[in-house]
């Protein structure tokens, strides 16, 4: 029964997430109180993942750190240039939109970008390194990236990104590799079996509460700006996917590694992008943001269903 659920979700989250995302955008009243539920699904998200991947497979990303340094530049370097060059070639007038743009393709690895990688069974191991290298980097290179290209400067509270990584990502992690290493092959496929679909129903339940946070600002910028604004983000996040996806292919990446590369190059931890942009700018720098977190989940469809079909087509 388990497995006939886990495959009817995996068929029907071209049309589950955006679901999701609808109904958390109108039931903002009802949903905002669960917002602080976010890090604990991240949490155990992060923990049913981890617990097919073992110290000894991390431990050859670590010897091997060329597909992680490839995603980390595409993720740090080339897509804030893009974002920046289409920010000012379309809004030269406005910096602060600029700024908001520029944010968005500067913060670092989505979370949600694992549980992607494990629906469509990339390298877990590697999306984990990435999260976790692109996060722990996050305090040097996003105020970096952003008094160079757009002159704001920003203080970023480290100790806070490094506590929320902490419980979100490195300790579940660790979890699931420890009991990956004492628990036998049968009992890790048994307990998967019982984790997977619930973690997709994770998923989709942090895009509503995601939906819910991000109304209120969509709705209070509702204009035809707004839609322009909205349009640009979503090519550019496109545009992420589709770099990482062909970097992955002209650097020789195997199907798992370019299904891993493909997903974490192309979403952003939205949420903590969306706290800066709120906390140090005006609404105008903000709506690129949340509009990039309304957008990316969106995109991980859609490249969900396009990885299958490629890597299919490839016969790897």
């Amino acid at each position: 029964m388990l497995q006939s659920i886990n495959r009817i979700m995996t068929s029907i989250m071209a049309f589950f997430i955006p679901g999701c995302l609808i109904i958390g955008f109108f039931l903002t009243d009802q949903l905002m109180g669960m917002a602080s539920l976010i890090p604990w699904i991240f949490a155990f998200m992060t923990f049913s993942g981890s617990l097919n991947s073992s110290f000894s497979s991390f431990k050859g990303i670590v010897k091997h750190p060329g597909s992680t340094i490839i995603t980390l530049v595409s993720l740090y370097i080339i897509m804030p240039l893009v974002a920046y060059g289409a920010g000012q070639l379309l809004y030269p007038d406005d910096q602060y939109t600029v700024t908001g743009i520029v944010l968005a393709m500067t913060i670092p690895a989505g979370i949600t970008s694992f549980v992607w990688v494990v629906i469509y069974n990339g390298n877990r191991t590697l999306t984990l390194a990435i999260i976790l290298i692109s996060s722990l980097l996050s305090p040097f290179i996003v105020p970096f990236n952003l008094a160079v290209l757009v002159g704001e400067s920003v203080h970023i509270d480290s100790l806070q990104i490094m506590e929320g990584l902490w419980w979100m990502v490195v300790f579940p992690s660790l979890l699931g590799m420890v009991f990956n290493s004492f628990t036998s092959r049968e009992m890790i496929t048994k307990l998967d079996e019982y984790l997977t679909p619930l973690t997709k129903f994770g998923l989709g339940f942090v895009v509503m509460l995601n939906g819910a946070v991000i109304a209120p600002y969509i709705k209070a910028e509702m204009d035809i700006k707004l839609l322009f604004v909205g349009i640009t983000v979503l090519a550019i996040a496109l545009s992420g996917y589709l770099l990482s996806f062909y970097i992955a292919k002209l650097t020789g990446q195997n199907k798992e590694s370019i299904v891993s590369m493909t997903f974490s190059g192309g979403m952003r931890n939205i949420s903590a992008g969306a706290v800066l942009a709120t906390t140090y700018f005006p609404p105008s720098a903000a709506v690129p943001v949340v509009l990039g977190m309304l957008f990316q989940q969106l995109c991980a469809t859609l490249f969900g269903k396009i990885l299958n079909k490629k890597l299919h087509l490839l016969g790897d």
